[in-house]
Formats: C-alpha cells, sequence, structure tokens
C-alpha cells in the first residue's frame, strides 16, 4: 500500500467528529496561504472574510443566509481552533458511542444554527449591543451542543479530570454557567452562542430520551440537498415472505439496546460490561 492509498484508508476510517475537526483545520489553514498569495500579488486580503463571518446586523445577514453556518468553520487563532477540536474530538467520541452519525450531524449542526440565530436576535433585542455589530467566528456553539447533549444524555458517567473522577453532568453545569457569567466581560455575543448551542443540545438530548428526535426534518433537508437518492429497483424471487424470527430478532435487538441505555442513564457507560459496549457500538454504526 503505497502512502497516497495509505492516507486513504486513514481517512476513510475517521469517525464523522475526526472528519469534521480536519475539516475545520484544513479551514484555518488555507485563509492563510490565501492571504500570502494576496500580499504577493498586492491584492487587499481578508475581505472575503466578510462573506463567511456572522454578521449580527440582520441587514447584512439576509444577503449573506449561508453564514449561518459558514461562520463556525472559521477560527480566530491556533487555540481558538484547538480548545473548540479537542472538546468536539471527546465529546464527539462519547457521543458516537452511543448513536448513529446522523443523530451527531443534527446535533452539531442544530447547534451551530440556533447559536447563530441567538447571536443575531440577541444584538436586536439588548440595548448594550445598540448601533454595534461585530461578526462572529468559530465552531463553539456546534461544539458546545454536541457537549452538552452528551453531559445530559448520560449525567451520571464519569471521566477523568487531571487527578480527579467527575460526572458529566458536573461537568455540563460548570461550561454553561461560565458562559453565563463571562458575558459582562468581553466576547458577549460569542458567550449568548454558546448557550444557545448548550440550550440546543440539552433540549435534543432530553427529547430523545421520551423518544422523540427533534433533528428529523433538518436531516431530512441536509440529505435531500447532500445526497441524491439512488433508485433502483429491486426484484424480490418468489417464495415464502420473510419469517416472523426476522422481525422477532428485531425487537429483541431494540430492547436490549433500550435497557442498555437505561443502564447508562442511571449508573454511567462506565456500568456497562465488555459485551454490552461491544453490542451498542456495534449497533449504533448500523
Amino acid at each position: 500500500m503505497n502512502t497516497w492509498d495509505n492516507l486513504r484508508y486513514r481517512l476513510a476510517t475517521f469517525s464523522i467528529a475526526e472528519k469534521l475537526i480536519l475539516i475545520n483545520a484544513l479551514c484555518f489553514v488555507l485563509p492563510m496561504l490565501l492571504n500570502t498569495v494576496f500580499f504577493l500579488l498586492k491584492i487587499p486580503s481578508g475581505a472575503y472574510m466578510n462573506w463567511l463571518q456572522l454578521s449580527p446586523n440582520f441587514e447584512t445577514f439576509i444577503t449573506r443566509p449561508w453564514t449561518l453556518i459558514s461562520y463556525s468553520f472559521i477560527h480566530s487563532g491556533f487555540f481558538h481552533l484547538l480548545w473548540n477540536m479537542l472538546l468536539l474530538f471527546y465529546s464527539g467520541r462519547l457521543l458516537l458511542n452511543l448513536f448513529p452519525n446522523r443523530i451527531f450531524i443534527n446535533n452539531y449542526f442544530l447547534g451551530v444554527i440556533t447559536g447563530g440565530l441567538v447571536f443575531i436576535l440577541s444584538y436586536a433585542l439588548f440595548p448594550v449591543f445598540k448601533g454595534i455589530y461585530p461578526p462572529m467566528i468559530g465552531a463553539s456553539a456546534g461544539v458546545m451542543a454536541v457537549f452538552i447533549f452528551i453531559c445530559t444524555y448520560t449525567p451520571e458517567q464519569e471521566i477523568r479530570v487531571l487527578f480527579f473522577n467527575v460526572k458529566l453532568k458536573y461537568l455540563g453545569l460548570v461550561f454553561f454557567f461560565l458562559d453565563v457569567i463571562q458575558i459582562p466581560y468581553g466576547n458577549a455575543g460569542g458567550h449568548l452562542a454558546h448557550i444557545g448551542g448548550a440550550i440546543l443540545g440539552f433540549f435534543y438530548a432530553r427529547q430523545l430520551t421520551n423518544g422523540r428526535d427533534i433533528g428529523s426534518g433538518f436531516e431530512r433537508v441536509w440529505k435531500s440537498l447532500f445526497f441524491k437518492k439512488q433508485l433502483k429497483t429491486v426484484y424480490k424471487a418468489q417464495g415464502k415472505p420473510k419469517s416472523n424470527k426476522v422481525k422477532n430478532d428485531s425487537v429483541d435487538r431494540q430492547k436490549k439496546i433500550d435497557t442498555i441505555l437505561d443502564k447508562i442513564s442511571k449508573s454511567g457507560y462506565d456500568s456497562l460490561s465488555k459485551d454490552e459496549k461491544d453490542f451498542l457500538f456495534k449497533s449504533g454504526k448500523e
């Protein structure tokens, strides 16, 4: 296997969270390369960023509606990118151990959209922002949505933080209230967007626990945009219909998944046996 084939194989085995992290890293590097080219050609650099970052000015936003998502792929500096991607990597891994890729995608991008809308509405409603329209960039709203989602769905699960084990529900509360209390001290719009993403993640997890996927409508939209339906004619051989055994196996499988998820909710992910973890992981990939 040559280097190119090896690289393609590695990319193919990335999780959806890791692929998203890679895209964010590329979006961080490419503008720097473009700026170098613009500098050498004496072209004003950075003007194109106005077409990617999210403006709180509604009149500007309605002429650039795509910025409600594109802003999340732009970061102001290396540590801004690093912190977001580290949190996305760990929280995304926890989420993908339990759910298929579509739940991650729905949760992340609905968090980005919700955070962006909260940002715009905040500048329209709160007097403190009157007359100022700083743009917003960064994936934090989407990252917070994923993080708070998993903190809400498996609140009793413990993870290692330095020398201590901490339950996810406590970490989620700390992150949320840190954003709340930092609003008066700078980047107020950004912190409000984080709160918007966190609320989306919390609500998504609570509704999913009750058997309702609030991202299903959004899922139909992005699938219709990015995945063309392949119409195939399937010819079934004549014979007996599928036996009830197949249906019963499917029901039993779902019951087992529900039992495992209940156990996680009550006692945390670490309370599962190895067989239960393997079963849940394989089920989530199907």
